[in-house]
């Protein structure tokens, strides 16, 4: 198993590969403007603008397909990027959840299967979150993510933005 690929699942859950043919039924999920409100790119909701999210996804080998475990509807999607062998680490983020599934219950699975995934093979994962995206560093401080510092990213195709940077260990992993 490609551990920055995976197939798993849970009772909530199934996470997949992200390929081409996702497109379309990705696209159904991250067309509601609402999604992007607070995060770092507020257009992802226009179709020429979630084409470069998703092509960079797929260009990345890290996205992942999220799925309802007992529909078996397409609900978002996250990545793993940035894998550094060399600390140990990779990244977690790009995630986005149809607003059916806020609340917390799915992306804390979702997040809770990643993490098991990754530190299988990492020492620590790191989580970078848009400074103005407090549903999301909420999450983070609700799965344990402990902040370690801002940087101002550069997501391709997209403006600099200030995100405050997360980071779970291994020897603290409690979910």
């Amino acid at each position: 198993m490609d551990f920055l690929q995976p197939q798993l699942s849970d009772a909530l859950i199934c996470i997949e590969p992200l390929v081409a043919d996702h497109f379309e039924a990705l696209f159904s999920v991250a067309s509601d403007p609402l999604i992007w409100e607070q995060h770092p790119n507020k257009f992802r909701y226009k179709e020429e603008v979630f084409r470069h999210f998703f092509d960079e996804g797929i260009d990345s080998k890290g996205a992942l397909l999220v799925r309802d475990t007992v529909t078996g509807d397409v609900i978002g999607c996250s990545r793993y990027y940035e894998w550094n062998s060399d600390r140990n680490e990779v990244k977690i983020g790009y995630t986005f959840l149809a607003r059916k599934y806020w609340g917390g219950l799915y992306n804390r699975s979702l997040k809770t299967v990643m993490l098991k995934n990754a530190f299988t093979q990492v020492d620590r994962v790191i989580f970078e979150v848009g400074a103005g995206n407090k549903r999301s560093q909420l999450a983070m401080a609700k799965i344990g993510g402990v902040k370690i510092g801002e940087s101002e990213i550069n997501f391709p195709g997209e403006a600099y933005s200030l995100n405050f940077v997360y980071a779970i260990d291994k020897k603290d992993f409690a979910i």
